[in-house]
């Protein structure tokens, strides 16, 4: 196909009417999060794989992260991440050359400055907690160790992909694309690579590891997001939807049809119906998972014993009375 990439440990699963092998995904990650407008509560104008992702996860959990916008604590891991991701983009602004993975690990600090200075509370991950009288590590310590397995994640890639063999189209490339039923989809690409024939692959990295292939439907129903939106933008549909998960060094690919990108703009149409509903009528519905353990909105959520915000928006019961400033289940 004339990717210009060496890839070692890839597993793949062929398109449709083809035989699959061995599949891994994950929970689609945040992509297009930061095009979410902060000022203020209104209703949903647009999709991302992630707010999808949030939908299908627990309905409330959206709720609470696009209407209430709640916030959260930053994790270590989501951080690293970002950093990782930072530093997998920028390396390809050296010469071809130039990109090793010895300065690949060098750029990881510099990465985590700039992404400090743009947001200071990140130091609390790392802060000193001696008020239980423990002798942990130190803060400097904890910093230490969580840049090495950055670094270690960077240097991991070099193993599955060779960048001096690559010449990215596109890096962290915002799209967004109006369907003909007027949804609007957005997000952002990890990379995108164009073959000298013209065939386009999508790119996304994961810096966790590939989960059994029970739950490879979730990441790759975000890469196939990201073919729809690029095949209505482009006209072509994405020859190849590459996940590069660094945290276990597997390299997952899918090859598209048209068949399949139909089939997830149907399945993304009736998304957006149910968020539309429960939008006007304010009955937006927990659903438990094991996947609460790690909910920050615990305290907010009725399977807990919380109680979710006054919703912000008026609501519209079965009749279209509008009911102001509605709670959950009060409908």
């Amino acid at each position: 196909m004339g990717w210009s990439a060496e890839q070692t440990g890839a597993v793949t699963q062929d398109g449709p009417g083809g035989p699959g092998t061995e599949t891994a995904g994950a929970p689609a990650e945040a992509a297009g999060a930061g095009t979410e407008d902060r000022e203020g509560p209104r209703p949903p104008v647009a999709l991302s794989p992630s707010r999808a992702g949030d939908f299908m996860q627990c309905p409330l959990l959206y709720r609470f992260r696009v209407i209430d916008r709640l916030p959260e604590k930053p994790s270590a891991a989501a951080t690293r991440g970002t950093v990782v991701h930072a530093v997998l983009e920028r390396l390809f602004d050296a010469p071809a050359a130039e990109r090793t993975a010895a300065g690949a690990r060098a750029m990881v600090p510099a990465e985590w400055e700039k992404l400090l200075a743009k947001r200071p509370e990140l130091a609390e991950l790392f802060a000193d907690d001696t008020a239980d009288g423990s002798t942990g590590d130190t803060a400097g310590e904890r910093l230490a160790t969580w840049l090495a397995e950055a670094e270690a994640l960077v240097e991991r890639w070099f193993a599955l992909e060779d960048p001096t063999r690559l010449e990215p189209a596109d890096r962290e490339l915002y799209v967004e694309t109006v369907l003909d039923s007027g949804l609007r989809l957005r997000g952002f690409i990890d990379r995108v690579d164009v073959a000298p024939t013209g065939e386009v692959r999508i790119v996304d990295y994961k810096t966790g590891k590939a989960p059994r292939p029970q739950f490879a439907e979730g990441a790759l129903f975000q890469m196939k997001f990201y073919a729809l939106v690029m095949w209505r933008l482009r006209g072509v549909v994405p020859r190849r939807l590459q996940l590069v998960y660094l945290g276990s060094g597997d390299v997952v690919t899918y090859d598209p049809g048209e068949a399949d990108l139909r089939g997830v703009e149907r399945k993304l149409l009736a998304l957006w119906e149910a968020i539309q509903r429960a939008t006007v009528t304010g009955d937006w519905r927990p659903r438990p998972t094991k996947l609460c353990g790690w909910c920050d909105h615990q305290a907010h959520c009725p399977e807990f014993g919380g109680t979710p915000p006054v919703y912000p928006l008026e609501v519209r019961p079965a009749d279209g009375a509008v009911v102001p400033q509605g709670r959950m289940g009060e409908i």
